[in-house]
């Protein structure tokens, strides 16, 4: 092991089955599947939890699991779930659940309430673990909702779930100060199963900005990322650029038309102009908005919460799987090209012909962008 590997958590572990699940067509119901047949506990932490549809069918399954003894611990961003009815908060409490907050909004702390969970997790048993973009909203829904975000998750067994689990307890405990045990039911590695590691971002720890920076480093092939919101560090840009320099493929898959926070939108447009120029190739989405975040260098995929913009990187809890195995690569590859084709390339000609009012945005949105960011580094 390098002396780098040292600087994470949790180490590669071998010997796990992950799958690759596109929308939540197929994500929803394999999560409230598994939260049927809990036998011991269920815990989920995620940072989006509204009520609506699809909060009234986790709420159920998730009461359900409760009123047949099964521990169920919610652990919810305080201003992501601030859309959760308090019905529906009760109704969790009342059938046993434990239902927690992580960094409670408080209006005479400002920098503090920057802090965000932005993690989207659900462990079961200790055995099945299930992580992506999603949030437990309606938006996602995409079974009988055309236009529903666009989005993935990964249910994942094998031994790299112990780590997502100790990653939750651990927080659990620091914002709860209650410290409960649970005993994994039996799970033995899978002889020739994937390779999987999982990198965490706290405030103080930024893994998976230190393990994208490696990856983009090292690729020898192809640089694919998908992300909602793009507004990338200096070192991420010039990472891109050296790239494309050493003969890589490197595109992003970024929104198009349809996101909930164009404002964002419009200030990650600001760098377009230079990482055309240099060969990086800019895809943005057309049929919906791309919530996704994906990252794909050569055999490695990583596939979890955090975007490549500054905020997430910086200010909020994130956790990603990485994982090397030619089958995912080769599914996730897959789904790349499908969704370039749907998407509206970005060319340099184009984009440096647009009138003076479609670059304001831009300009405005970036300058309100590193405002910001001065601000917060009071």
């Amino acid at each position: 092991m390098s002396i780098s590997e040292y600087r994470f958590r949790y180490p590669w572990r071998p010997g796990n089955q992950i799958e690759l699940l596109v929308d939540g067509e197929k994500f929803f119901p394999a999560m409230l599947a598994a939260i049927d047949q809990a036998r011991r506990f269920v815990l989920l932490e995620f940072y989006l939890f509204e009520s609506g549809r699809v909060a009234e069918r986790f709420i159920a399954a998730l009461c359900d699991a409760g009123q047949r003894g099964v521990y169920v611990g919610l652990l919810l961003d305080d201003f992501g779930a601030r859309k959760l009815l308090p019905r529906d908060r009760q109704q969790l409490l009342a059938a046993g659940a434990r239902l927690r907050f992580y960094n409670p909004l408080h209006y005479g702390k400002l920098r503090r309430n920057l802090f965000r969970d932005h993690r989207k997790l659900l462990i079961i048993d200790g055995r099945l673990a299930f992580t992506g973009g999603t949030g437990i909203a309606d938006e996602f829904e995409t079974a009988m909702q055309p236009m529903g975000w666009h989005d993935v998750m990964l249910r994942i067994q094998g031994p790299v779930v112990a780590d997502w689990m100790d990653m939750f307890l651990r927080t659990w405990r620091h914002q709860t100060r209650e410290s409960p045990t649970f005993s994994p039911l039996p799970d033995q590695p899978e002889r020739g199963g994937q390779l999987a590691r999982l990198v965490v971002n706290l405030p103080t720890r930024t893994e998976v900005k230190r393990s994208l920076l490696k990856q983009l480093r090292q690729a020898k092939e192809r640089i694919w990322i998908a992300t909602a919101y793009f507004i990338p560090s200096w070192k991420i840009r010039r990472r891109l650029r050296r790239a494309v320099r050493r003969g890589v493929d490197v595109r992003l898959l970024l929104p198009g038309p349809h996101t909930d926070h164009p404002s964002v939108r419009h200030a990650g447009r600001r760098f377009y102009a230079s990482l055309l120029r240099s060969g990086v190739r800019i895809f943005e989405y057309q049929p919906r908005f791309i919530h996704a975040k994906i990252q794909l260098c050569d055999d490695w995929v990583s596939i979890g919460s955090s975007n490549i913009d500054r905020w997430n990187l910086r200010w909020s809890l994130e956790a990603n799987q990485e994982v090397r195995d030619r089958q995912l690569v080769g599914q996730v590859a897959e789904l790349f090209e499908h969704d370039f084709a749907q998407s509206h390339e970005m060319l340099y000609s184009q984009w440096r012909q647009r009138s003076w009012y479609r670059r304001l945005p831009e300009r405005f949105w970036g300058w309100m962008d590193r405002w910001l960011e001065r601000f917060s580094q009071r």
